[in-house]
């Protein structure tokens, strides 16, 4: 089993910093001791961050990437089903498809530095705290795609300094087998390395947790036919943290995980795994939708009681909705979880919160594959032409940034702003 090797850089003298201990920089955000700004998540929101697309004539050269499937990317053909909205982008690309006065559509790509820039700039404009970075093993098992990754990461790290974002790297392990748990040890090593991750004045927002860097795995105890077991994670979780205990990890897992039952694998040796990591994080996209949304209070209670009598922290997984017709090629697919003009988004939020969550994970800042992002896409009436089959947009009657302003306002709640209630607040 390939070991990682020792963490040189956490023994490192403290480096002297433009703050000192205590002291509020120009935006206002004050610094511990040692320099770091996030150094629990507690009393955080952050969503996940995709990252994997990518446009024709962008420097990736993987054409649309993510954009487009098999069929390709054009009219009645696309994998995305939420249109992004790149009126603000400074780098964009013209698409095959066209509105409806015949104008041309055009996308951006994160593999642009300028448009990570933007998404980490309306994370401070409307008060999210950060995002975790997705690194998908069976992607970046490809050079193409390391690149591709790696270049996504350099953007946001840079964004996340400059506008004092928290920022954690999750490995998503859908796609894999028990033997690429050594290519992720390698792969987590040679981040390190490379972009000096845990070097306090060049990535003083890299989260931690438990006075450890946080590292998240997604993907363990599913029952989905999957190539790799708990034992290997087990395994990779030992391998991370080492004799030392040199990272705090977060564990994504099935949203029935406590019970082991529906999407969950039944094998109590997943309670044992993740009473040896620090965090656990339920995957609740798909389970429930606004008029089935109760089931989630006593599955919340519950997991919740689990984790304090485990001593386990629990972040709860909330999302503004869910669709996937294009994906999946299935017109059935649109309406999955609808948004209800936001009420199913705060109807979650006000949820963990008062059941006693001191933290949410959104999924997702930028996922149009599934319907799931926050970030600015573009209203219903605003949509291309897609032949055949349509994209789903942002509610006419609501802003293109709506969803950002509502995770914003669930983060003011959660950062002990006690003026919000079950009630969704107003703009």
């Amino acid at each position: 089993m390939y070991k990682v090797n020792p963490y040189f850089l956490l023994s490192l003298p403290l480096l002297l910093l433009s703050c000192s201990a205590g002291e509020e920089n120009s935006q206002g955000s004050t610094y511990d001791e040692t320099g770091l700004l996030y150094t629990a998540y507690e009393n955080l929101i952050m969503a996940g961050y995709q990252g994997w697309f990518a446009a024709e004539g962008d420097d990736s050269g993987r054409g649309w990437y993510h954009y487009g499937g098999a069929c390709g990317f054009d009219s009645g053909c696309s994998t995305i089903d939420f249109w992004p909205d790149v009126s603000e982008y400074t780098k964009k690309y013209v698409t095959p498809f066209k509105h409806a006065d015949g104008s041309n559509a055009y996308l951006y790509s994160p593999y642009d530095e300028e448009s990570v820039d933007l998404h980490f700039k309306w994370m401070k404009t409307y008060g999210i705290d950060g995002v975790f970075m997705q690194r998908f093993v069976g992607e970046i098992k490809d050079p193409k795609g390391k690149r591709h990754f790696n270049k996504v990461l350099k953007n946001a790290l840079k964004a996340a300094k400059k506008y004092e974002r928290a920022l954690c790297i999750m490995y998503d392990l859908s796609g894999t087998s028990g033997k690429d748990m050594v290519f992720l040890l390698q792969d987590w090593d040679e981040l390190q390395k490379q972009f000096d991750l845990f070097n306090h004045q060049e990535n003083p927002t890299y989260l931690r947790h438990n006075g450890r860097p946080l590292l998240a795995v997604w993907g363990a105890g599913f029952n989905d036919n999957r190539k790799y077991a708990i034992p290997d994670i087990q395994q990779l979780v030992s391998d991370l943290k080492g004799p030392e205990n040199r990272v705090s990890v977060m564990l994504g897992v099935p949203y029935y995980w406590r019970t082991l039952d529906k999407d969950t694998r039944h094998d109590p040796s997943l309670h044992s795994l993740i009473k040896r990591c620090d965090i656990v994080m339920p995957w609740a996209v798909g389970r429930y939708n606004s008029e089935s949304y109760n089931i989630a209070k006593e599955v919340l209670a519950g997991d919740i009681q689990w984790c304090k009598t485990n001593n386990v922290d629990y972040v709860p997984l909330v999302f503004p909705g869910f669709s996937w017709g294009n994906l999946k090629n299935d017109p059935g697919k649109y309406t999955i979880a609808p948004r209800n003009h936001g009420d199913f988004l705060w109807k979650q939020i006000a949820g963990a919160k008062l059941s006693g969550a001191k933290s949410l994970y959104v999924a997702m800042f930028d996922e149009v594959d599934e319907g799931t992002a926050i970030f600015k896409s573009v209203n219903q009436r605003d949509t291309p032409d897609h032949g055949n089959r349509k994209f789903i947009g942002i509610e006419d009657d609501l802003q293109t940034d709506y969803y950002l302003w509502l995770t914003g306002q669930g983060t003011r709640w959660f950062h002990g702003d006690d003026s919000f209630s079950t009630v969704k607040p107003k703009r």
